[in-house]
């Protein structure tokens, strides 16, 4: 209410991210770094994942990296994989991350219930978070809320699509592959249903060989810097002292 009231004075502008540490080319974190084929950086990093996660190398790799809590709809997880794998679509699943102790228990249950397209690493670890980053294919953020979020910038600099519900920002950096020049796949409601069918159309891209390694090239070139937001603060600088 307040914002929408105030909209004639109100400027968004979203987060950045530092590119010297999140580049695919130097990360210091990272077993594989990109060179020239952005398939075989993708790979040499999923083949590191294999060695951590019981995960089948024939399948895309869906990530959630982030607090395990009700805030970063972690909570939906596990009815939605359930969902998709019951219903006959195949994929893998990771969780990295810490937080309820009612979810850790049930990621673990999950871990042999759901074997090999489930697993999970119950902890804080940078370094494994960078390598999933780079080995995975998508990377998924079912926020109830999200001012900002880092996670997609983060992802789509190495590569790996968002599926991310519409909210805050993930609504202004992530947009849906059926709009031009999409990066991602949507959805609107924190639901199962909702998520399930952002989940199905995202198979569905990453089947279209050609058009998925399109779209990887595209996002990866995509400017999340703190010097591109950093310009627009200067702008916004200069607009008011001339007022």
């Amino acid at each position: 209410w307040l914002l929408v009231n105030e909209a004639h004075k109100s400027v968004g502008i979203i987060n950045g991210i530092d590119n010297k540490v999140w580049d695919p080319k130097t990360d210091k974190y990272l077993p594989a770094k990109l060179k020239s084929s952005i398939p075989k950086f993708k790979a040499a990093n999923r083949a590191v994942l294999q060695e951590r996660f019981l995960i089948d190398p024939e399948l895309p790799v869906i990530t959630f990296i982030g607090r395990l809590v009700r805030e970063k709809g972690a909570d939906i997880i596990p009815e939605l994989v359930g969902r998709f794998l019951g219903s006959g679509y195949r994929a893998n699943f990771i969780v990295l991350g810490t937080g309820e102790k009612s979810l850790h228990d049930r990621f673990a249950e999950m871990r042999h219930h759901f074997s090999p397209y489930f697993d999970a690493a119950l902890e804080y670890n940078e370094g494994l978070a960078h390598t999933l980053y780079a080995g995975s294919d998508f990377i998924f953020m079912p926020s109830r809320v999200e001012p900002c979020g880092l996670n997609q910038m983060y992802a789509m600099r190495y590569g790996t699509v968002p599926i991310a519900r519409k909210i805050g920002g993930l609504k202004d950096t992530v947009i849906d592959l059926g709009d031009e020049g999409g990066r991602g796949t949507t959805f609107r409601q924190l639901t199962v249903d909702d998520a399930f069918h952002a989940l199905q159309r995202t198979v569905e891209a990453y089947d279209k060989k050609k058009y998925f390694t399109d779209l990887r090239k595209r996002i990866m070139k995509v400017d999340f810097s703190w010097e591109s937001s950093t310009a627009i603060y200067a702008d916004l600088y200069r607009e008011l002292g001339m007022q």
